[in-house]
């Protein structure tokens, strides 16, 4: 395992059309972009849906602290703020958020990017493998025209009870996800920031994890081993 502030991307003339996969959150930009989606709308005049919520409440401090309990939160959540409005209209919302968001100073993690760029530039597949709703994420990469990658993200449907997600591409969700796109492997490298990625990290032939915690770290070090490769990104 090595630590540096950039990864390296090798000459690929020999092997173009590698794929490479990137995480969203965390790795190209800096928060998580649909958590802050439902802060934003559960202030103001939308904190009446807290209401909704108020059996989780109180287990919101534990259940943050895993994966799983984040999976199921963000699901909560999503129903929360989507209660009573159409599908239509939630991705008009969410699309002004991203867009909104996407022109903040800061938000796109430099460092992330600039690799990105560079795997598009040696003729790999890129591929953005998030568990993110996928209107938000392709209006932000669209905002700043960063036009290149694929994306592989969750599907959301609107219901009697609001929007939810049909299609949840977390933890080894991602590799299926991956695989039901049609991308066969070798997998030549994944980029992910959280035990979320772990699967996604696995399948590839090298695992990068970006600006981990102490935490996180020590979860992802053994399952895996020598590929494993730490980046401190800015």
């Amino acid at each position: 395992m090595t630590q540096g502030n950039e990864a390296v991307v090798s000459d690929t003339t020999a092997d173009a059309q590698r794929v490479v996969l990137f995480d969203f959150d965390g790795v190209i930009v800096r928060h998580q972009t649909l958590e802050l989606y439902f802060r934003e709308r559960l202030s103001g005049f939308g904190r009446w849906r807290l209401l909704l919520a108020l059996p989780w409440l109180p287990f919101v401090p534990f259940m943050i602290r895993s994966a799983a309990g984040t999976r199921i939160l963000g699901r909560v959540f999503l129903r929360v703020v989507t209660v009573g409005r159409s599908e239509k209209n939630y991705k008009r919302l969410v699309t002004e958020f991203a867009r909104t968001y996407a022109r903040r100073p800061g938000v796109f993690v430099r460092d992330g990017v600039a690799t990105l760029r560079r795997h598009l530039e040696a003729g790999d597949r890129v591929v953005i493998v998030t568990g993110n709703d996928g209107t938000l994420v392709q209006a932000i990469l669209d905002e700043v025209n960063l036009q290149g990658p694929e994306l592989v993200a969750s599907q959301v449907r609107g219901g009697v009870f609001g929007v939810h997600f049909v299609r949840h591409n977390v933890d080894g969700m991602k590799v299926k996800a991956v695989e039901r796109a049609g991308i066969a492997r070798p997998w030549a490298v994944a980029y992910g920031d959280s035990t979320s990625d772990l699967a996604m990290l696995k399948a590839a032939d090298a695992a990068r994890l970006v600006n981990p915690s102490k935490r996180t770290l020590k979860k992802m070090r053994k399952p895996l081993g020598d590929k494993l490769e730490v980046l401190g990104w800015y």
